[in-house]
């Protein structure tokens, strides 16, 4: 069956198709006749298959693509273009940008079952099988031959793309030993093994970073995204394969030339572009989902506050825009996914050690969670010179500024900063408790109520009062207005120290030169 091949179908077909699949009566191949005559049970091409159950469910207004959070006004279009459009497609953009979960998530379009020849590795058709076995069981058994229905999520093969990535795992060899056992000839199609291709017939088949494949590979895929066919070893046995291909690659490597081959580029039906979330909001929804902060078997109580969350997804925007920060390899959103739960383990192991009931995360613990953000960046040349720890505290000072000046845009803050002007100095580190946290910074007038203006509630506990303290100390060092050791100690901010300036005597005064004959001329 072509897999391009227009099929008008019976509007019955177009809804919902609800099958007992472990009924009897769809149990043998005679039984599967009878339900597709009859219209039950649909019979069509992958590609008009998924492009029909997207219909279907924006008919009924359905998520299409649940997790996927930022994409619906830019890349969900293009997708649904491409689907509607029976396209091959392939989705260029930088790491952590959900290529992967996208792809894996076509899987929601398929049927929820479908019939296949027991045992077949390309998972035959009962009705039109392809390989010789299954047509020689059907042969044999006739309508009595039993069915299997293959579930949705076995209908997707996904292959990493490698340099050593061989035409045999991609789409087949011939099997010396089968050939052997069955004394048969190496032409014969009964001794043909298989590769990822043809295994995923009747499917999704995917191939994430494409340019990494090597060139020969690259060719073996042009008759499967031109005609539906693949050849093995050269012997002329093709298999009308039905499939969906889909690929993701960096776009860089996509375009560079050498790369990836220009025929295989101009036989892939669409280009979509992936991209960072645009908003803080969506970001933070994202490592909301994604993240794990629900800790289990401790009994503590665990609040974050939206400041915090803020800051982190602040740090992740700071490195993409970064001169110092390689933009070609992108800063992946799982930065600040393992960013938050770093900091939630550090808010955890504070708790723990002063037995308090409540884990409040603080920006403080976002400096001791350094180990969650220098691996997922690469620095340029300048970068490597300052070093990946003072280029990631630049990151985090710069983010927590950012953040406190969104939520303290008018405030008075004169009176903090006056009291360490005067001299007064705080000594904090990450690991004080609540408590303690609040009776060292009492003194500082004015403190405690700005931190109140956080957002932190009517009547907040001691560990979230520390937090919104933390926030105003680390905001008013990030803008500047006071200045931190590394020990930790908070004082007054320090001041610019200038070179003394050196008297100059008269211009009357000095010693002329003498030049000689030559004029001399004063201004």
């Amino acid at each position: 069956m072509n897999p391009d091949a227009t099929t008008r179908l019976p509007r019955a077909s177009r809804e919902p198709v609800k099958i007992n699949y472990m009924s009897p009566k769809v149990g043998t191949l005679g039984a599967l006749r009878k339900e597709v005559d009859g219209g039950r049970v649909p019979r069509r091409a992958v590609k008009n298959e998924i492009r029909e159950n997207l219909i279907r469910k924006l008919r009924a207004n359905e998520p299409l693509f649940p997790g996927i959070v930022g994409y619906d006004e830019s890349v969900v279009p293009q997708i649904v273009n491409a689907i509607l459009s029976r396209h091959n497609f392939i989705l260029l953009g930088l790491r952590g940008q959900a290529k992967t979960r996208i792809l894996r998530a076509l899987t929601s379009l398929l049927d929820e079952a479908l019939p296949v020849v027991p045992g077949c590795e390309i998972h035959d058709d009962p009705l039109a099988p392809l390989c010789a076995a299954c047509r020689r069981r059907i042969a044999d058994a006739g309508d009595d031959l039993p069915i299997e229905w293959l579930p949705r999520d076995a209908r997707y093969v996904e292959k990493l793309a490698t340099p050593d990535v061989t035409i045999a795992d991609m789409i087949g060899d011939l099997d010396p030993i089968k050939a052997a056992r069955a004394s048969l000839q190496l032409s014969d199609e009964m001794t043909m093994h298989y590769g990822l291709v043809p295994r995923a017939n009747r499917g999704i088949f995917a191939i994430n970073e494409l340019p990494d494949l090597a060139g020969k590979i690259q060719v073996g895929l042009f008759n499967i995204l031109q005609e539906g066919d693949v050849q093995i070893k050269g012997y002329p046995v093709r298999l009308p394969l039905d499939l969906l291909m889909v690929f993701s690659a960096n776009p860089e490597d996509y375009t560079a030339r050498g790369k990836i081959i220009t025929p295989l580029k101009d036989r892939i039906g669409s280009e979509i572009r992936t991209h960072y979330p645009v908003s803080r909001h969506h970001a933070m929804q994202i490592t909301k989902q994604e993240a794990w902060t629900a800790r289990d078997g401790v009994e503590l109580q665990l609040m974050v506050p939206e400041f915090v969350r803020e800051v982190v997804e602040e740090v992740a925007f700071q490195a993409r825009q970064d001169q110092k920060i390689d933009k070609r390899s992108g800063v992946s959103q799982r930065l600040p996914i393992s960013l938050l739960e770093n900091v939630v383990s550090n808010a955890e192991r504070r708790a723990l050690a002063t037995s308090e009931p409540i884990a409040v995360p603080r920006v403080t613990d976002i400096y001791a969670a350094l180990p969650a953000i220098t691996g997922k960046f690469e620095l340029e040349y300048e970068g490597e010179l300052k070093g990946a720890d003072n280029v990631a505290r630049e990151l985090i000072r710069t983010s927590v500024g950012n953040v406190f000046n969104g939520w303290y845009p008018t405030a008075d803050l004169r009176q903090v900063t006056e009291w360490f002007d005067l001299g007064g100095t705080l000594q904090v580190d990450d690991s004080l408790s609540a408590s303690e946290l609040l009776a060292r910074t009492a003194a500082v007038q004015g403190l405690q109520d700005l931190a109140r203006e956080a957002r932190l509630g009517k009547k907040p506990s001691d560990p979230m009062l520390a937090a919104g303290v933390d926030f105003v100390l680390e905001g008013l060092y990030a803008q500047r207005k006071i200045s931190r050791s590394e020990e930790g100690q908070f004082q007054s901010a320090e001041q610019v120290k200038r070179a003394p300036r050196v008297a100059q005597e008269p211009l009357a005064e000095r010693e002329i030169p003498n030049l000689g004959n030559k004029k001399k001329y004063y201004n």
